[in-house]
């Protein structure tokens, strides 16, 4: 069988190439990189060499004319341009990886999934945490009762430097995708913004470092109903000690809890005792993975490629048997909208439900 057209899109210096987006495809052995595009003369002529592509453009509309490939990486980590990049793909009719958070704003996000569902193709989300073989088994433990009824659902971000509003935007969307890919759509938001100790204000709204859009917050907390008793949680603030301590989801039910970090083989923990405390449980902390509850770990992170060959491969799938990607755009788009329903609660004083009526961003109508 021939292999499938793949073209590269990063921007040196504003988001570069991703976690791993583009080097990928070298190791997927039904894919061909055809062609690099990158607004950077210096960052094209370095990734061309490193990708083995045989074409360079300036210009990504450019390449996807000429080029004319079957799947794109829109692998630059800032989403200012998500939205363009991802439409024009879908226009020339190319599958997409797309890097994550998908779009600044839910408009954004709303015209990508319409015009990939016009154009019939398929775009993945770099949630790598959402393809582990640990979570597959999470899901079945949980699903199976193992812990209970799901009460509550814990999470937070990196709580370093980036810590309230950034935090929220690049680490939290990995947090609540998780939450979603347990416990279904969240149905409503109720969070708090403080900057400095004191509710946040229209004055302290400020642009990320990295072009995410406004963010506003240095403590932020947020609460989220999902269906049946399940409530979630995130926390995040910019630390006084040393940042990174709390990058891990909880998942308490009426039996037992669950401790689960991220990655594609992350720290999972599970303890059949419903207090859930470590050091202090009468049940043992049994290790979760890929081949089960308190069996050996077969694979390896290296294997797995962070994750991203589990991707491409399932995005492959997706398009030869025409279903939606196990992390798919919609997928990247509801959680994004977790993370704007926290600033729309701020902003209205009271919980939200979702989805959201508002499609903007909710700091500009502060």
């Amino acid at each position: 069988m021939a292999k499938y057209r793949v073209a590269v899109i990063g921007r040196t210096g504003k988001g570069a190439y991703g976690h791993a987006l583009d080097t990928v495809w070298l190791k997927c052995d039904k894919a061909e990189i055809v062609a690099v595009a990158d607004e950077n003369e210096t960052g094209r002529a370095a990734a061309a060499k490193r990708l083995g592509a045989k074409s360079a453009f300036a210009d990504y509309r450019e390449m996807l004319k000429k080029e004319k490939p079957q799947i794109v990486s829109v692998a630059d980590r800032w989403p200012d341009c998500h939205r363009d990049m991802v439409v024009a793909c879908a226009e020339h009719g190319a599958s997409i990886f797309l890097e994550k958070p998908v779009a600044q704003t839910l408009q954004q996000a709303d015209e990508m999934v319409a015009a990939c569902e016009k154009h019939h193709v398929k775009c993945a989300v770099a949630h790598q945490t959402a393809y582990s073989p640990r979570v597959k088994v999470i899901k079945e433990l949980i699903g199976a009762g193992k812990i209970g009824d799901v009460l509550e659902l814990r999470g937070h971000g990196k709580e370093d430097r980036r810590g309230g509003g950034e935090d929220l935007m690049v680490l939290g969307t990995h947090t609540f995708d998780l939450m979603r890919h347990l416990r279904g759509e969240a149905k409503w938001c109720f969070a708090r913004v403080q900057q400095g100790g004191r509710k946040a204000a229209p004055g302290d709204v400020r642009q990320a470092g990295e072009q995410i859009g406004p963010i506003v917050g240095d403590h932020i907390s947020a609460s989220y109903g999902f269906a049946g008793l399940t409530v979630g949680h995130f926390t995040t603030h910019v630390t006084k000690e040393a940042p990174g301590s709390r990058y891990w989801l909880e998942v308490r039910g009426t039996k037992g809890t669950i401790h689960l970090g991220f990655g594609i083989l992350p720290v999972a923990l599970l303890c059949e005792d419903p207090s859930g405390m470590f050091g202090k449980s009468k049940a043992p902390w049994q290790e979760i993975t890929s081949a089960g509850l308190g069996k050996p770990e077969p694979l390896t992170t290296k294997e797995l490629d962070n994750g991203n060959i589990l991707i491409v491969n399932d995005l492959i799938e997706a398009i030869e048997k025409d279903r939606a990607p196990l992390d798919s755009l919609s997928d990247g788009r509801a959680a994004l909208e977790m993370v704007l329903a926290v600033y729309e609660s701020h902003r209205l004083e009271r919980p939200v439900d979702m989805p959201l009526k508002n499609r903007k961003h909710p700091l500009a109508a502060m």
